[in-house]
Formats: C-alpha cells, sequence, structure tokens
C-alpha cells in the first residue's frame, strides 16, 4: 500500500476514533446533567459530523441555549432533510421558542407525509392553539381519531367537551385514556368531573379519591368531595373534606360558608358558628347568604336576639332575600311578648314577598297572621 494512503487512512482512524470518544464522553456528560460541559468538549470537536452537530443541539437545548441549539438543528437538515425525528425536534423547539410560523410549516408538512400520523396532528394542534388558530381542535380530534388511546391529545379533546357541557362525551373519552394509563391525573380529574356533573356523586368521589391517593389532592378537588358527600347526606365525610380543603386554602370563604352550613345540620352550632363568621370576615362582597345562615344557626341554637340581629343585616344587604325575612318573622315570633309586633313580622313578609315568594312559606305566614288575629281578638290584653 502506497505509503501516503497508509498514513491518510491511519488519520481518518484516528479522527473517527477521536470523534466518538468524544461522543461517548459527551453522552456520558449529558446522562449526569454536566450540559455545559459536554457542549464545550463538543464544539473543541474539529469534524463537526451530523453526529457531534445533533449531540451539540440537545445539550444546548437542555442547557438552556436556546437558539443555537435551533442553528445547529438547522445545520443537520440542511445536509439531511430527510431526518424525520430530528425534524421534529426542530419543530418543537421553534414552537416553544415562538417561531410559530416556522414550527406550523414544518408539522403541515410532516402531517401531508405522514397523514395518519397521530402525534404531528397533535404537535399541530398545539401550535395552532397558540396561534389561536381554530383549526387546533380539528387536528387533536384526527389524532384521537388516529389513536383512539393518544394521550395528551384525549385531555385536550375531552376538557373542551367538558366545558361545553358534553360531559357524557367528556367521560368517555376519559375512560379511553385511562385504559392504558389508569394514573393519568389529567384525565382522572376530567372523568370526575365528568361524573360530578352528571350528579354521579358516588363514582365521582371515587375517581376524585384516587387523585388524592396519586398525591394529587388540593382546594378544588377536597370541595368536589365534600360537595358530593353532602348531596349523598353524608355530612361527617363532607366536613371532613371541607377541612381538608382549608389545609391548601385556609382563607376560602367558600369553604368556611359550607363547613358552617354542615355543621348546622350536624346541630354542632358553635363550630357553626364559628365558621360563618370565619366567612363573613373573608368575603368582600354581598354577604346576605352568610348573614341568613347565621341567623339559622343562632335560631336553632335558642339564641333569637342574636338570630334577629343577623337577620336584619341579611335584609340590609340584600332586601330580596326571601328566606331571611320570613325566618326573622319565625324568630320574632318567639322572641316578643307583644302579639302585634310578631304579626307585623309576618305581615311585612307578606307584603314583601306576596306576588312573587314561595308558596309554602307563604301559605305557613298567612296562617300564623290568622292565629295571632283571633288570639288578639280573643285576649285584647295580650296586644
Amino acid at each position: 500500500m502506497n505509503k501516503f494512503i497508509f498514513l491518510l487512512l491511519l488519520f481518518a482512524a484516528t479522527t473517527a476514533e477521536a470523534q466518538t470518544s468524544a461522543l461517548a464522553v459527551a453522552d456520558s456528560l449529558y446522562a449526569v446533567g454536566n450540559y455545559s460541559e459536554a457542549i464545550k468538549l463538543l464544539e473543541k470537536s474539529e469534524t463537526k459530523s451530523e453526529a457531534v452537530l445533533l449531540k451539540l443541539a440537545q445539550a444546548q437545548k437542555a442547557n438552556g441555549n436556546l437558539n443555537a441549539a435551533l442553528h445547529n438543528y438547522q445545520g443537520v437538515l440542511e445536509s439531511n432533510p430527510n431526518r424525520v425525528l430530528t425534524t421534529v425536534e426542530y419543530g418543537k423547539l421553534l414552537s416553544s421558542t415562538g417561531k410559530l410560523e416556522m414550527a406550523d410549516s414544518i408539522f403541515t408538512h410532516l402531517m401531508k407525509k405522514y397523514p395518519i400520523n397521530a402525534e404531528f396532528h397533535y404537535q399541530l394542534g398545539l401550535i395552532r392553539e397558540k396561534r389561536k388558530d381554530s383549526t387546533a381542535m380539528k387536528h387533536y380530534n384526527l389524532a384521537v381519531l388516529i389513536n383512539r388511546t393518544h394521550q395528551q391529545a384525549l385531555i385536550k379533546v375531552s376538557k373542551n367537551v367538558l366545558v361545553k357541557g358534553k360531559v357524557s362525551r367528556a367521560e368517555r373519552l376519559a375512560k379511553q385514556g385511562l385504559e392504558v394509563n389508569p394514573a393519568n391525573i389529567a384525565l382522572l380529574s376530567i372523568l370526575a368531573q365528568a361524573y360530578y356533573y352528571q350528579k354521579e356523586y358516588k363514582q365521582a368521589i371515587v375517581e376524585f379519591e384516587k387523585l388524592v391517593d396519586l398525591g394529587h389532592g388540593s382546594e378544588f378537588v377536597h370541595t368536589k368531595i365534600g360537595t358530593a358527600y353532602f348531596h349523598l347526606e353524608n355530612y361527617e365525610k363532607a366536613i371532613a373534606n371541607f377541612n381538608s380543603a382549608l389545609n391548601y386554602e385556609e382563607e376560602n370563604h367558600a369553604t368556611h360558608y359550607s363547613l358552617g352550613k354542615l355543621y348546622a345540620l350536624m346541630g354542632e352550632y358553635k363550630n357553626s358558628e364559628g365558621h360563618l363568621l370565619q366567612a363573613i370576615l373573608l368575603k368582600d362582597v354581598i354577604l346576605d347568604e352568610e348573614f341568613t345562615s347565621l341567623g339559622l344557626t343562632y335560631k336553632y341554637s335558642d339564641e333569637p336576639k342574636k338570630a334577629m340581629e343577623y337577620f336584619n343585616k341579611a335584609l340590609a344587604e340584600n332586601p330580596d332575600n326571601e328566606r331571611a325575612m320570613f325566618e326573622r318573622a319565625v324568630v320574632a315570633d318567639s322572641y316578643f311578648k307583644d302579639l302585634e309586633t310578631r304579626m307585623n313580622y309576618f305581615q311585612a313578609y307578606l307584603k314583601r314577598f306576596g306576588e312573587t315568594g314561595s308558596p309554602n312559606l307563604l301559605l305557613l305566614a298567612q296562617y300564623r297572621v290568622k292565629d295571632l288575629r283571633e288570639e288578639i281578638h280573643m285576649n285584647p290584653a295580650a296586644k
């Protein structure tokens, strides 16, 4: 063999070996998260082969040098445009850096070339969604049509139909994805909500509690479980879950309000009072419902003076609160000795709500006015 050719081959072999060694070391550095050192090593490589540029782009992307990574992906694709996986990575990076038009072009090309690839439709859907393009959902649906268990596309589609009130379809789609990944947190949440909004409270509780078991409890999750138990009249478990909700957001007005009402139902009026007062302190808008609930708590605790005070506060906040005006009359009936005073409260209720009030409450008020009138007539001294 010619000596020159021999030396040339030896040099090529040495160079290839050095490049292979550099890639192996860079791989090791990349694997342990030492991206900066991997980048330095690869940038020193004399031969910028596709393998080196790809590894360099991956390390730069991981290290946050996104423009440099884009430049190197582009370099690889200019020399070899048929590298599909590299094209996908390049398109995703373009999308994440806000270069949406270029990313759209790349995934549109891939989608046309590979029309039954669900992932390409999904990625195009993500880009179109960022661009506020109404065709995004079409591509998510196509991804699910091609691959019925595509997890991310199923999340997008099932969430969309849930928001639109198509809860039975949301249920079906969520179950579809959970067949292959029973621990998909987003799909479990969508399924639980679908059951909840269909008033299938027992099934909703099962799915929400799976989220808790998987370490994804939240104020939202425990509130929904608590409300579901309330509808099932399991007040103890409802209270336990609303208290758990407070662990995530202790100053949530609505949670304190729910606990106040639940404790009242359980006859625990001191606890009810505490939570309702807390709800009032935390709420900065109209408080008539909270005042009404607190009035009822004092009514059931045989504290009519306080009950009257809070029913009056409720009516000051909202004169159209029928329940507060009726309950105020009921409390006045037991609190005041003067029969005409007691009757006046019922008459005030009838005057205000005679045309629009609850038929049952109106009937009770009318009967009581009639009884009081007879009592006054029979015993004028008791006026």
